[in-house]
């Protein structure tokens, strides 16, 4: 990604840029062949000591750029950027650069949502307790959990694959969009298949209406929807490290032999890959809102309060980004499970999830609905007392004590009913089918 967003990298896509101009305008006469090869010839040596040099007393960087190449190729520098201004070359090179970095951004995506459906897989029957409100709830399994994850990425995943599908170009049509510069050169008729053959050879699709950029509301599109991707890893990254904590304890993060949790408290174990991934997506999530300002603020055919931003914007959106999803392939490929933690918990709090099950029973053998609610009520309020006091969930024993919720339920129904193992209806199914979606889209 770093070599994405090069200095040197940019100025290599500019003289890419000019070299395709110079070809094309060659097939129109304008050019000649000898001058595309000696352009060719020097294409890739950059030089941006110099160009710096030049560009300290001109103060325009590309401009500064161009005449390093044109005293490189002194045949073909005769010729460069004949009818172009500088957005010309700048946006489509921009454009090439976030078409490469979604790319990277959407490999590293894959190779995330593969791993993660692995795990959906491997623990899409492994009973755990969900929580609502950071309270215990109900059973349900440690895939299907994973599954939501997954659910949110693979939605990520083709957003932004979408938008990098249709990302464009500027093209060629010189200081206000309009293409004039050009039809002088080559007549107004040729402009048309003059963009063709520029695209072609870019391969890369240019706006059909442009001003002197191509809109900026494509950046703030694609920077939005990264901004949604960090906000998926966001959320998983915060719901690992509450299940770190001690009072969960069911998942944590890989921890090194040698790793040092805190400088005044050697027993710490920190999630800090996690806390890493939520204190970088919360920078992401703030990129946008600048793109925005960018896209809603480029008044009529162009204003310059755009440019300054760019040149980090772009490429930290993006840096940011990748290192977001490197640290969740770690994460997610050393995350440990204390299976032990996760059965000690259902044990704990799972007996209160069949509360509404014994309730339902009760009632559709006849019961009293409001009298066995209230029954129920304080049972578990009891037992949720002796949970506090570091004592067992005693909510069964006190339902088969009860001799009114006897009347009308056998022991053996009704043990079947605290046994909440299998009350987790059809999640193992839907993250396993989920987890083939995955592998169906991207293996």
């Amino acid at each position: 990604m770093r070599q994405i967003w090069s200095e040197k990298n940019k100025r290599l896509l500019w003289r890419e840029v000019w070299v395709a101009l110079a070809e094309v305008q060659s097939e129109f006469g304008l050019v000649t062949r000898g001058q595309v090869r000696d352009l060719i010839a020097f294409q890739n040596e950059v030089d941006i000591s110099r160009a710096l040099e030049i560009e300290k007393q001109i103060r325009h960087d590309l401009m500064a750029e161009l005449r390093v190449f044109a005293d490189q190729a002194k045949l073909g520098g005769k010729v460069l950027h004949m009818g172009a201004t500088s957005a010309d070359i700048q946006d489509n090179a921009d454009a090439l650069r976030i078409r490469a970095a979604a790319d990277l951004i959407l490999e590293r995506l894959s190779k995330l949502l593969l791993m993660i459906a692995d795990r959906v897989e491997e623990w899409a029957d492994f009973v755990i307790i969900a929580y609502t409100h950071l309270q215990p709830a109900e059973p349900s399994t440690l895939g299907y959990r994973f599954a939501v994850y997954a659910q949110d990425l693979l939605n990520d995943y083709q957003a932004l694959s979408e938008l990098r599908k249709n990302f464009k170009g500027k093209g060629f049509k010189g200081a206000v969009g309009t293409g004039a510069s050009y039809a002088d050169l080559i007549e107004l008729e040729n402009l048309q298949t003059f963009e063709e053959r520029l695209s072609a050879r870019l391969d890369l699709p240019f706006f059909p209406v442009t001003t002197q950029v191509y809109p900026r509301k494509q950046e703030y599109q694609i920077l939005s929807a990264m901004a949604g991707l960090g906000a998926s890893l966001h959320k998983l990254a915060f719901d690992l490290r509450i299940a770190q904590s001690p009072g969960i304890g069911e998942l944590s993060e890989h921890f090194g032999e040698r790793q040092v949790g805190s400088s005044a408290m050697p027993f710490k174990r920190n999630p800090v890959s996690a806390e890493k991934i939520n204190s970088l997506a919360r920078l992401l999530a703030q990129m946008s809102r600048t793109a925005w300002d960018n896209a809603a603020n480029s008044l009529l055919e162009r204003t310059l309060d755009d440019s300054a931003n760019r040149r980090f914007l772009l490429p930290e959106s993006f840096l940011v980004l990748d290192e977001l999803l490197l640290t969740s392939v770690n994460l997610v490929r050393n995350l440990h499970l204390n299976a032990l933690r996760c059965e000690q918990n259902i044990s704990i709090y799972g007996p209160f999830a069949a509360v509404e099950r014994v309730l339902m029973a009760l009632s559709k053998s006849g019961a009293d609905r409001q009298e066995m609610h209230e029954r129920l009520r304080q049972h578990s309020m009891k037992a949720w007392q002796d949970i506090c006091r570091n004592e067992s969930n005693s909510l069964q024993t006190r339902l088969r004590e009860d001799p009114a919720i006897g009347e009308y339920i056998s022991l053996e129904d009704l043990d079947e009913l605290i046994n909440v193992g299998n009350y987790v209806g059809d999640a193992p199914q839907r993250a396993r089918s989920l987890a083939g979606e995955i592998r169906r889209l991207l293996s």
